[in-house]
């Protein structure tokens, strides 16, 4: 096909690319021609040198050229290339352009357009600007999230208003808000697509849906609740190809991630991985999974819920509404001949003996648990009612971690320690005395928000030593004592970690402070 085009191309007497450079894209040219339309008829306009071009795959349709300069009142000259380059330009260049969900509302702000709702699901953001005025806000409410990378958007509504935010690097930003009479259609619409009873207001409901960005495909969890002056919704955005990361991304330090690596390649036993609600468990264990053999090994999870669809892994979906709780499944799982077994929390004795047992049976499991340190995971085990001479005897290891956010690289400032901020990271804040670090710029740029792009985990990491064994076994062991003999073992605190990356520039003393605050 490529050969096929290249010498139309030749005999048309027209150039023929096989790379389209960043700089040929202009949005400005694309504001009068649909994503789909452009898309159906594989052409781009472009701009090169000062001089207009438009890219097709189709180079001998001189009449649909003819109708794209009609559009745009500007003559163009006709470049040859592959659809499939086409695409992926079409999808960079829209996805930058500058339509918001603020702009939109600016320019219907004096139309009187009656809302209705549409039972049409758009999947793909990039069509925005067509459809019904409802379909199109929600698009571009959505569109705006992905790309200032939300994790959730929150509608909320009040006596006067309905308040959109986006909770981005797991900080709350108010965004432009939608008249009150618009709100009883954008909830519908998001009803809609989430498969949700349009007509039930008084009850709490949870509905997936699947959006797309070009090819990107991202999963949306709908919740709504019913309060005092309405409906409000939340929705989680799963981006799949987030869940393809490796644990280096993340922001493992490379001893952690070599312990770790050594306890993945266990054959049996129990790996916990602790942490609050938010703090990336669950993303660290995914992470874990992707690096190991599924051809080879049998893997599956048992998640309530299922936060990401993993290729080649086995994965189950709690629902407690037919009793298929964590301990059910994880029974049925045992069943399917697994060698490595996810369950996504462990909340329960019955849920923990059940995990225990299996680990003890020849089986790898991984874990989560809520609690705010590696060593607290081990006594939570035991106040759950897990007898200790067992979890001696299978116990490979307890991971710890947090989120902080990164500083950009683009804007970051050099800044100097003060002396009570060396006192809020306690006695490991002393390595910081007398050195430069760095801060979030003030204003940011428009590479990032309030001086932040991202977010990164700092990690502890308890491997389970002969000594603890023993002193589990005889029950004379607390979590302060756990601690000792773990930092005795080689255990860097996820302080420490966090203090080495504020040295390398990678986040702020503020950051780390935060988000260890219940372990200092």
């Amino acid at each position: 096909m490529q050969d096929e085009l290249q010498k139309l191309a030749e005999e048309l007497n027209i150039e023929y690319v096989t790379l389209i450079q960043d700089d040929w894209l202009d949005t400005s040219l694309i504001s009068k021609i649909p994503f789909d339309w452009a898309k159906k008829n594989s052409v781009l306009p472009i701009k090169r040198d000062g001089k207009y071009y438009i890219l097709t795959s189709s180079p001998e349709e001189t009449q649909l050229l003819d109708h794209i300069s009609m559009i745009i009142n500007h003559s163009f000259d006709p470049i040859a290339t592959d659809e499939a380059i086409i695409s992926i330009a079409l999808e960079k260049v829209y996805f930058d352009k500058d339509d918001t969900a603020e702009d939109f509302l600016d320019d219907m702000e004096n139309i009187d357009v009656e809302y209705k709702s549409s039972n049409k699901i758009t999947t793909d953001l990039l069509t925005a600007t067509t459809g019904a005025p409802v379909s199109q806000l929600v698009n571009l409410i959505l569109l705006g999230a992905v790309k200032q990378k939300a994790s959730d958007i929150h509608f909320e509504p009040f006596e006067n208003r309905t308040r959109i935010r986006y909770r981005v690097d797991g900080i709350m930003y108010e965004q432009t808000s939608p008249p009150k009479s618009m709100e009883s259609s954008l909830i519908s619409r998001l009803k809609v697509m989430a498969h949700l009873d349009i007509a039930e207001k008084r009850q709490p409901q949870d509905g997936m849906a699947k959006i797309r960005v070009g090819k990107r495909e991202i999963d949306m969890r709908v919740s709504t609740v019913p309060v005092a002056e309405g409906e409000r919704i939340v929705l989680r955005l799963l981006d799949k190809s987030t869940a393809m990361t490796s644990l280096e991304t993340l922001g493992m330090n490379k001893h952690v991630k070599k312990d770790f690596d050594k306890l993945l390649k266990q054959t049996n036993g129990i790996i916990i991985v602790s942490g609050p609600t938010g703090s990336g468990k669950t993303t660290s264990l995914y992470a874990a999974l992707n690096q190991l053999d599924s051809t080879k090994k049998n893997i599956m999870t048992i998640e309530d819920p299922i936060e990401y669809q993993l290729e080649n892994i086995g994965q189950i979906q709690v629902n407690t509404k037919i009793g298929l709780l964590f301990s059910k499944g994880l029974r049925h799982i045992l069943r399917q001949d697994p060698d490595i077994v996810l369950v996504g929390e462990t909340r329960d004795l019955e849920t923990a003996e059940i995990s225990i047992r299996a680990s003890l049976t020849g089986h790898l499991v991984l874990t989560t648990l809520h609690t705010n340190d590696a060593p607290g995971s081990i006594i939570r085990m035991i106040d759950m009612g897990i007898e200790p001479y067992l979890l001696s005897s299978c116990l490979r290891g307890a991971m710890g971690q947090r989120l902080v956010r990164c500083l950009c690289e683009n804007c970051k400032e050099e800044t100097k320690v003060e002396p009570h901020e060396i006192e809020l990271l306690g006695k490991a804040g002393e390595k910081l005395i007398g050195k430069t670090v760095w801060k979030a710029s003030e204003k940011g740029c428009k590479q990032c928000l309030e001086g932040y792009s991202g977010r990164m985990g700092i990690y502890e990491l308890l491997t389970f030593s002969n000594d603890m064994k023993n002193a589990l076994r005889q029950r004379n062991i607390n979590s302060d004592e756990l601690t000792k003999m773990a930092r005795e073992n080689g255990m860097i605190s996820m302080i420490e970690d966090g203090i080495d990356k504020i040295l390398d520039g990678k986040t702020t003393i503020e950051e780390v402070t935060n988000a260890a605050a219940s372990i200092i």
